[in-house]
Formats: C-alpha cells, sequence, structure tokens
C-alpha cells in the first residue's frame, strides 16, 4: 500500500499523526510529514494508515494498494 498527503490541502489539525505516529510526523507548521520511505506501508500498518486517511477532515490523505 502506498500512502500520500497532499500538502496543499493539509491545514495541519494532527489527526493523523494522533492517530498513526509510526506513518506521521508534523512539520514546523504542523503539516503532515510521512515517516515512511516513499509512502510504502507494509501489512501491519495498514489498518492506522486507513484510519488516518478516513479521519483527515481536508482529505489530504490518500491510501492506495
Amino acid at each position: 500500500m502506498e500512502l500520500a498527503v497532499d500538502a496543499d490541502r493539509c491545514q495541519g489539525h494532527g489527526r493523523c499523526y494522533d492517530l498513526a505516529p509510526e506513518l506521521f510526523d508534523a512539520d514546523e507548521e504542523g503539516h503532515a510529514v510521512l515517516l515512511t520511505p516513499g509512502g510504502q506501508v507494509g501489512p501491519d500498518a495498514e489498518a492506522a494508515a486507513a484510519r488516518a486517511v478516513r479521519s483527515c477532515p481536508e482529505q489530504a490523505l490518500s491510501l492506495e494498494a
């Protein structure tokens, strides 16, 4: 699975890094930053990634197979 952040849409609410701190961090302005190389998400983190994607109020996150 590949996780992506649309930086233009992200407003820095922080739900993603609260729900999946192993996948996301925040930059100096509070916007989401991926911690996974190339956005690749292993099977053990797919549920957390999907939960973060669903919780983003700006729909700035995507997860694709």
